[in-house]
């Protein structure tokens, strides 16, 4: 009930209108801040990876960043595209992903050709070919002395089931010194992988590739040769903004775990 003085009538509200002045008066408040999280796009960048069978080559591509994103040895997809060194290749050109299947089939027939002799040769010529193998991954694993790359904390460490875990991350500052982790020869030096930034990649011999991602200056060119702990880059920022190093080491092709071959300490 209302009473207005100034004209003498009081007026009597139904209680329906008096619940509805109620909801209209109280949602014309300030709603209560419901904190949001924004999922951008560029904090999820991930490495561009090649899956199809044949891949297009694109303007500034080479053998090496093509087989690197293809996880494929670079060697294998310079014998499957009948590739020689210096392994060029052209805008435009089409290169194999996968192996041809006259390779394959080929080389399944021949492997029937040479074991069908004896049950007993065949387990002994393998038992040889992998101990040999063994000795010879041994062997090149020793001679090659890793150091870290940056002095930082590790911040993300390597995963075989994660795809997009296929390297560690090391916290550190923007302009930090990043050096080689061994000595080798630059094969590439650019920023045409999407998801690694500025990247560079070493080939320490026919086994052992490594690689520096997300870089703010790059100092080396590809085809120079570096030495262990040589100055080959300045560190930068990812994408969310974060001064990271993606480290990577692969071995034929495959990324490992690269805190199996780093010193720790």
């Amino acid at each position: 009930m209302r009473h207005d003085r100034s004209l003498g009538v009081r007026w009597t509200w139904p209680l329906p209108a008096v619940l509805f002045l109620v909801v209209l008066v109280s949602g014309c408040g300030t709603p209560p801040r419901t904190p949001t999280v924004f999922s951008s796009p560029a904090h999820k960048a991930q490495h561009t990876r090649l899956t199809g069978s044949w891949y297009r080559v694109k303007k500034g591509d080479t053998l090496w960043s093509v087989s690197w994103r293809a996880g494929v040895d670079y060697r294998t997809l310079a014998r499957w595209n009948r590739l020689k060194s210096p392994y060029t290749i052209y805008p435009g050109q089409l290169l194999r992903l996968k192996p041809p299947k006259s390779s394959t089939a080929s080389r399944s027939t021949s492997t029937t050709r040479r074991s069908t002799p004896s049950r007993g040769s065949a387990t002994t010529s393998t038992s040889r070919k992998k101990s040999s193998s063994t000795r010879k991954r041994k062997q090149a694993a020793a001679a090659l002395h890793w150091q870290w790359p940056l002095q930082g904390t590790v911040v993300s460490r390597f995963s075989y089931r994660d795809p997009d875990k296929d390297g560690i991350k090391i916290a550190g500052k923007r302009g930090q010194k990043v050096v080689a982790a061994e000595a080798g020869t630059v094969v590439y030096s650019g920023s045409g992988l999407i998801g690694y930034g500025r990247l560079i990649i070493i080939k320490h011999n026919n086994e052992f590739l490594s690689a520096y991602g997300h870089n703010s200056r790059l100092l080396v060119k590809e085809g120079q040769k570096v030495k262990r702990g040589q100055h080959i880059s300045d560190l930068g920022v990812n994408s969310a903004g974060k001064a990271l190093l993606h480290f990577e080491i692969r071995r034929y092709g495959k990324p490992v775990d690269p805190l199996a071959y780093l010193p720790r300490g």
